[in-house]
């Protein structure tokens, strides 16, 4: 008895420092100021990333997919540099985000192009499905578009203690977003959103569990969250891509791409398939134009992982449910990818 009472007891104080070291990593990072946080961010991260070479490697046999395979050791190791200084910005980011004045949210953005394709999708009453990677700023895009009267829902991981969930929850929806805590119904709460018209932004250029749909996925065979396009099909609404990238400077530059077809053809798992594979083709686009700002520092694809821990590739419609999906695990708290909100339906 007094074996388990101790081992609460370390459980309890374990989940409170978790908890107070995030908000007080995120109090500190608000104090200093911007430019010195990101460049210490950086140099931290950098620091840090050479002691772990086998993920380094990794990193670079990503940027040999997206930048050709004749990417030499030296280029490559120059863009995992840089991909990891945007990283930290991230994160620094992420935490100062949620107190930064909306005029400065509006100032700090420029809004490329493809803002009054999602004005029309949104007049259309159906709802629009946002598909993303994991590039530069996401939150930052979302903090702007709510101030545009289109606030967006996403999908966060219920943590333990639940007060760093709580916190986590708070910061966000001060941005303008809108949180659902992933549980068994939050696909229908997404299908509601979508219903009623409104914005749902899911990160989907990774599959953690192994459920998704195999895709070519710059030029090599994977599976990425089904999703995006389950929803779309099943809802009617409109489905696009876009990426929120750094820079220049201190400001961030949203894309948005053209629609995605998304109308079914058939047997829905083979449209899911269809979809979910041009909606690989849009984020390669994307993920192109800012290599260094991809945030992907995993395994993803079968090739990346050691033959024993490699997941079994599910063929397209080899799957069960697969509803909606929240945004990102990799990158900024307990947020999570669409691969793992595809289990709760």
């Amino acid at each position: 008895m007094a074996l388990a009472v101790c081992s609460d007891t370390r459980r309890r104080v374990k989940t409170r420092l978790t908890y107070l070291g995030y908000r007080g990593a995120a109090e500190l990072i608000r104090m200093v100021p911007e430019g010195l946080a990101v460049r210490a961010g950086s140099v931290a991260a950098r620091a840090l990333y050479r002691f772990k070479p086998d993920q380094a490697a990794l990193h670079a046999r990503h940027m040999r997919r997206v930048l050709g395979s004749d990417l030499s050791d030296a280029e490559a190791d120059r863009w995992t540099r840089r991909a990891l200084g945007s990283y930290s910005r991230y994160w620094v980011e992420g935490a100062r985000l949620g107190k930064i004045s909306s005029a400065s949210i509006e100032q700090r953005m420029v809004m490329e192009r493809g803002f009054d394709l999602l004005v029309d999708a949104m007049g259309q009453g159906r709802g629009v499905v946002l598909a993303l990677p994991h590039m530069g700023s996401w939150e930052w895009g979302g903090a702007w578009i709510a101030l545009r009267g289109y606030p967006m829902t996403t999908v966060a991981e219920v943590l333990d203690p639940p007060e760093l969930y709580d916190w986590f929850v708070s910061e966000r929806e001060a941005m303008g977003l809108r949180i659902l805590p992933l549980q068994a119904n939050t696909s229908e709460a997404l299908l509601r959103t979508l219903h009623s018209g409104g914005l749902v932004g899911l990160l989907c250029d990774r599959d953690l569990t192994g459920t998704g749909v195999e895709v070519e996925f710059f030029g090599e065979r994977t599976t990425l969250p089904a999703g995006p396009a389950m929803l779309a099909l099943r809802t009617g609404a409109v489905l696009m891509s876009a990426a929120v990238y750094s820079g220049p400077g201190r400001d961030h530059t949203a894309v948005i791409s053209p629609p995605i077809e998304a109308v079914r053809e058939g047997r829905l798992r083979k449209d899911v398939a269809r979809v979910t594979q041009e909606i690989a083709l849009s984020l390669e686009a994307l993920i192109r134009r800012a290599p260094d700002q991809w945030h992907l520092f995993q395994p993803n694809w079968p090739s990346d992982r050691p033959r024993s821990s490699t997941r079994e590739i599910l063929l397209p419609g080899s799957s069960s449910t697969v509803p909606a999906q929240g945004p990102d695990g990799a990158s900024g708290g307990p947020t999570v990818t669409a691969e793992r909100a595809a289990n709760h339906g």
